[in-house]
Order: C-alpha cells, then structure tokens, then sequence
C-alpha cells in the first residue's frame, strides 16, 4: 500500500526532535516489508518508495534499513528487534499485512519506538493503550472500507452476503467489520468460509458458497492471493456481485485475477 508522504515526514521530523543532543545529525529509520511471499505485490512497491523518502529531515541526515520480512509474521518480529537492538532506529515503518503489524505490536512498545503500519486493520492502532500508542498507520482501516462496501452493497439490491477471506489475523478482523456493518443494514451474512494465504485451491470453499446463494460475497484478503476466490467462483458459475478489500488495489493483481476480477468492485482512495 502506498505510504501517506505526509505522515512519514512527520514521524521522521518527531524522531528528529527526540534526539538527545543537537550535535546529533543522524536519524536512522527501520523498515520491514513484505517484499516476498503472498503479499510481495504490496511490499515490493513498498521497498520501491523508500527510494523516494526524504534523505534530509530538519537538518538531520536520514538512514534508511529495509528488512524483507517474506509476509511471515515471526520474521516480522524478529526483523523489529533487530532494527531495535542491533541498528537503534528512531523509528519503524512497516510492516505490510496485518498480520506482520499485529505481531511486532509488544516489540517496539516495549522499547518506545514509533512504528507506522502500511497494514489496514484498525486494530493496530484502537483501542489506543500504552502499547498502541506507540502505533499509527496511513492505510485507509478496515471499518471504514467494510462500511462503504455495505453501503454500496445496500444501495444496488444486495440482500444477502457471502464472505471469504484469508485465515489470518486480517482475514477474521475484515469479516468481523463486514459483519457488524451488515447487521446495521439488516443484510444477513449467509455463508462465511477461509483460505491461507499460499493456498492454491479453494473450490470446497467456493462451492459451500455457491449453494449458499448469497447476492454477494466479500473477499477479505490481500495481493494477488485474493484473486484465487474469484477465479474459482467464475470457474463454478457465480454469478452474483464480487466486493474486495483495498488490500487489491493494484495492478499486480489486476494480472493475476484477469477477466475474472472484471465487474468486481473495491474501495479505495482517490489516489488510487
């Protein structure tokens, strides 16, 4: 997901001021995304923008550490405690899913260090406590996405939903969100179902979700994995509406869905 150039400039600015002497001219700032495994389409173009950070904050020379953390959350953890202990960074961006972002969460509140999530669940930031005050994000959160789906959903017939989503920390926080927005429309959620991330085959899944009938069904899930539900709904005969999370949002898996995802709808920023 894209990174909020605004909010970063702040953080790095704050850390800058933090510093215990004036004589000091050096920020470091960590970053851990997921530039392999599922979610590589998002952290790829992730690691890509570090390239265009600012290099320069306040008079403070700004260094950047990238660690690929491969969307796995231990090495998530791993790669927080190291840009903590081993290179003492100021602050963190990262990491890419949510899942990655929830687990490095006791890490650097422990150790006071500003972390800025490219993850989408509002649980990374609510409630705010003494940990998650160490905590901010420039995604878009689920609710707000799981509400404009409902909304859009009301607004165009839909009586009935499906859901499938990744089995994962993301998965259940953006069923959880469709959920509560679908009981305040009175829009039953008929069928539920999960897949992981790596999975290649979700046709049980589907076809449970197809006898269901539901007028529509969500995807909760991220990258180009999201696009293995609804090539096997097209491929078993679905044909009622297809809504996504923004954690699609980008060409990678436009490629990979192809004709499949053609008519389906996401939420997303202007930006995009």
């Amino acid at each position: 997901m894209a990174m909020n150039q605004a909010v970063v400039r702040a953080l790095l600015v704050a850390a800058t001021l933090a510093l215990a002497t004036a004589a000091v001219a050096q920020v470091r700032i960590g970053v851990t995304v997921s530039a392999t495994g599922p979610a590589a389409s998002l952290g790829i173009p992730e690691k890509n923008t570090i390239a265009l950070c600012p290099k320069t904050i306040a008079g403070s020379n700004v260094e950047y550490i990238v660690l690929d953390d491969a969307t796995d959350t231990t090495t998530a953890v791993q790669n927080t405690r190291k840009l903590i202990g081993e290179h003492k960074v100021d602050a963190i961006i990262g990491s890419t899913t949510t899942p990655n972002s929830l687990a490095m969460i006791d890490v650097f509140a422990e150790a006071e260090t500003p972390v800025i999530s490219l993850a989408s669940s509002i649980r990374i930031i609510d409630p705010v406590d003494a940990k998650k005050a160490w905590s901010f994000k420039t995604p878009q959160t689920d609710v707000m996405m799981a509400g404009a789906i409902l909304e859009h959903a009301a607004a165009t017939g839909v009586k009935t939903l499906g859901y499938i989503g990744f089995n994962d920390a993301l998965g259940e926080a953006f069923f959880a969100e469709v959920d509560k927005a679908a009981a305040t429309r009175k829009m039953p959620l008929i069928a539920s179902e999960r897949y992981a991330p790596k999975d290649t085959s979700v046709t049980g899944q589907v076809l449970k979700l197809i006898a269901a009938r539901p007028d529509a069904i969500v995807v909760g899930a991220s990258g180009t994995p999201a696009a293995l539900p609804a090539s096997a709904l097209i491929e078993h005969g679905y044909k009622g509406r297809l809504y996504f999370n923004h954690g699609v949002a980008n060409n990678d898996f436009l490629r990979v869905g192809g004709k499949d995802v053609e008519g389906a709808f996401v939420p997303a920023s202007p930006v995009i």
